[in-house]
């Protein structure tokens, strides 16, 4: 299965022509990380992506993030590490916003000696592309993160604004 999931993929990136309308973006950001529901944690850190577009509304995004927040002076890390699709609306003015869907794994340590544990993770959300340079933009983003166990769900908010390089 995992050998038929890698030769999809292959066949994805590299069957659609990568004539000028493929790209690729790097950004990276500050992110502010609500763990959990309102009796949650804040937590600050960064998140960065890198997406591969092989056409121009449609993107493989990585993205991995880093968030520390020191509840009741406990040391408490979080760390995000999920892929999926982004679809771009690109149009001729500098924004363009997008949607995504993002899946893997979110580990989450405690400083103060507590256990720590990596579990599955999943993300939604949004943003858009302000353009500021031919090749460099500012993206504000919203997303929905939860970090699932077999307790439940852990319901949680990313707020990031990130600069962006597109190649």
């Amino acid at each position: 299965m995992k050998r038929l999931f890698l030769l999809g993929l292959g066949l994805f990136l590299f069957a659609v022509p990568s004539h000028a309308q493929s790209s690729v973006d790097a950004s990276v950001g500050y992110s502010y990380f609500r763990l959990g529901g309102s009796g949650g944690v804040n937590q600050n850190g960064i998140s960065g992506s890198v997406a591969y577009n092989p056409i121009p509304y449609l993107g493989i995004v990585g993205d991995v993030g880093g968030y520390h927040g020191s509840p009741g002076g406990v040391s408490l890390d979080t760390y995000t590490f999920m892929f999926g699709p982004r679809i771009n609306m690109r149009n001729p003015t500098k924004l363009t916003p997008f949607v995504q869907f993002l899946a893997g794994a979110g580990h989450l340590t405690n400083g103060g000696g507590g256990p720590s544990n990596t579990n599955f993770a999943y993300s939604f959300g949004g943003g858009v592309d302000i353009g500021v340079l031919p090749h460099v933009a500012l993206r504000p983003q919203l997303d929905y993160v939860g970090l699932h166990d077999s307790g439940g769900t852990a319901n949680c908010t990313r707020i990031s604004l990130s600069a962006v390089v597109h190649f």
